[in-house]
C-alpha cells in the first residue's frame, strides 16, 4: 500500500445512514444521523443528553488547509499522513483534561475511531474566541502599521515581534456573517471588543449576560491548563482559538460546552522552548506550513489580500506541493501529538474501510 492510500482526503462519501445532506468543511464532514439511530444509540450507549436530542458522525480528513485553501501535494499525496489521527487525539486529550479540572464539558460524547466523534448538536456561540499570550502573526502585522488597539484593549508602545505579551489578551472574532448588530461589521472573522458582545448578548447566541464571563472564565483556563501542560514538555502555548456553544444534558439542563477542536496545531501556535531560549522561532503548529507557503511563492500578497481570492484560490488548485513538505507537515503534528498524548500515535493503514467496519459492527450505522 502506497503512502497516498493511508491518508484519508475524501470524507464526505461514507455510507452512513442519514437523511440530511453531508455538511463537509476544509477538514471535517459531518453526518447527521436519522432521528431513529440518534434515539437508539443515546438508549444503547446512555449518552448525558436529551432522549431527542440529534446526534451527528464527524469524520475529520486529513487535508491541509491554510489561507482559506485547501492544498495538494505531489503523487496523490492530497492530504498529509496521520494529520487527523494527531488533531483527534489532541482535542481528545485536552477536552477530558478540562472535564478532570471541572472546567466544562465537551460535544463529544464518544470516540468509535481516532479519525471518529459522535456529537450532539450544540447551539454555537457566534464568536472565534481567541487567546493571545505573545504578539505575532497577524496582530504583529497590524501592529506594525500603527494599530494599538485590538478589540477595545490597548496595548502598549515598544513591543517587539514574538515578545510575550504583559498579559493574555482575550481578541474574539465573529464566527460567520453576523447581519444587524449596530457596530459590528457583517463579514466573517471581523475583530469585536467585549462591549460589542455585551450590546448584543442575542445576537451572537448567548442565553444570558453572565454566560460572557463564563466564556471568557473558560477560556482563560483552558488556556492555562495547555499552557502549563505543554510547558512539561518544554513547549511553548502561544495563542489559541476555542469555539463555544450550548447543550442540554439528560436532564434538560443548558450548559455551556466547548465546541470544535482546542489546543491543536491547527487551531494555536505552538513554540519549541529550547529554540525560543536560542531566539529562534520553531512552529510546532501549521503556522511552520503557512511561513513556507508566503516565503515560496514570489507574490505573498495573494495569500494575505481577501481580495484576491479566486487568485488565491487558482494559487492553491494548480500548485501540487512537494512530497517533502507534506511529510515535514506530518512529523510536525504526530510529533506535537505524542508529546501531549505521551504515547505513540497509531496510524491506520486504511482509515476508510477501519471507520466503516467499526460503525457498522459497533453501532449500525452503515447502509
Amino acid at each position: 500500500m502506497n503512502l497516498a492510500d493511508k491518508v484519508l482526503v475524501v470524507n464526505d462519501n461514507l455510507p452512513i445512514r442519514t437523511n440530511q445532506p453531508v455538511h463537509s468543511g476544509k477538514v471535517r464532514s459531518v453526518y447527521w444521523l436519522t432521528e431513529e439511530d440518534s434515539a437508539r444509540l443515546i438508549k444503547d450507549k446512555g449518552y448525558d443528553v436529551p432522549a431527542n436530542a440529534p446526534l451527528a458522525i464527524m469524520v475529520i480528513s486529513d487535508r491541509i488547509s491554510a489561507f482559506d485553501c485547501v492544498w495538494q501535494g505531489e503523487n496523490g499525496l492530497n492530504g498529509v499522513p496521520g494529520k487527523g489521527t494527531a488533531l483527534n487525539a489532541i482535542s481528545n486529550h485536552w477536552f477530558k483534561l478540562f472535564k478532570e479540572k471541572g472546567l466544562a464539558d465537551s460535544h463529544i460524547l464518544d470516540i468509535p475511531h481516532p479519525l471518529v466523534w459522535i456529537v450532539q448538536k450544540a447551539r454555537p456561540v457566534m464568536i472565534e474566541a481567541i487567546a493571545r499570550q505573545y504578539i505575532t502573526g497577524s496582530m504583529w502585522r497590524a501592529y506594525t502599521k500603527g494599530e494599538r488597539e485590538f478589540c477595545g484593549i490597548t496595548i502598549p508602545e515598544g513591543l517587539e515581534k514574538d515578545q510575550k505579551l504583559p498579559e493574555l489578551l482575550i481578541t474574539p472574532s465573529t464566527k460567520g456573517v453576523l447581519t444587524g448588530l449596530d457596530g459590528v461589521p457583517e463579514a466573517d472573522d471581523v475583530n469585536v471588543s467585549r462591549s460589542d458582545i455585551e450590546r448584543h448578548v442575542n445576537g451572537f447566541n448567548f442565553s444570558n449576560t453572565a454566560d460572557i464571563d463564563l466564556y471568557e472564565k473558560l477560556l482563560t483556563e483552558g488556556f492555562d491548563v495547555i499552557s502549563d501542560a505543554l510547558a512539561k514538555h518544554d513547549q511553548i502555548f502561544v495563542d489559541t482559538k476555542f469555539e463555544f456553544g450550548y447543550v442540554h444534558d439528560a436532564a434538560g439542563n443548558e450548559k455551556l460546552i466547548y465546541m470544535d477542536e482546542v489546543g491543536t496545531p491547527d487551531s494555536s501556535r505552538i513554540w519549541d522552548g529550547p529554540s525560543h531560549r536560542d531566539g529562534k522561532i520553531i512552529e510546532q503548529s501549521k503556522e511552520g506550513f503557512r511561513q513556507w507557503l508566503l516565503n515560496h511563492f514570489p507574490d505573498a500578497d495573494i495569500l494575505l489580500n481577501k481580495n484576491r481570492m479566486e487568485e488565491r484560490f487558482a494559487l492553491a488548485k494548480d500548485n501540487k506541493l512537494p512530497e517533502s513538505v507534506m511529510m515535514d507537515i506530518s512529523n510536525t503534528y504526530v510529533g506535537i501529538a505524542e508529546k501531549v498524548i505521551g504515547e505513540k500515535l497509531h496510524i491506520s493503514e486504511n482509515p476508510k474501510q477501519e471507520i466503516i467496519d467499526i460503525l457498522h459492527s459497533q453501532y449500525q450505522l452503515i447502509v
